[in-house]
């Protein structure tokens, strides 16, 4: 909830009309009176934040835990 609160409005916006009430892109569009397109960007603009935020130091988010992108 802190990450989540931590997000920019617009954001934070898309993350609960999407995924806590389960809109769909177009009704969420809809909603907050914008492009389909800008619910996709906003949302992945959030969650990208957000695993920034949740992320351990030192271990990218995209390979898991343990891995540090080190080859």
């Amino acid at each position: 909830m802190n990450a989540l609160a931590a997000l920019p409005l617009r954001q934070r916006e898309t993350i609960v009309l999407r995924y806590f009430l389960d809109l769909t892109v177009e009704d969420t569009a809809r909603v907050m009176r914008c492009s389909a397109g800008t619910v996709k960007s906003q949302t992945s603009d959030a969650l990208n934040a957000m695993r920034s935020q949740l992320a351990e130091p030192g271990v990218n988010p995209a390979l898991g835990k343990g891995s540090y992108g080190n080859t």
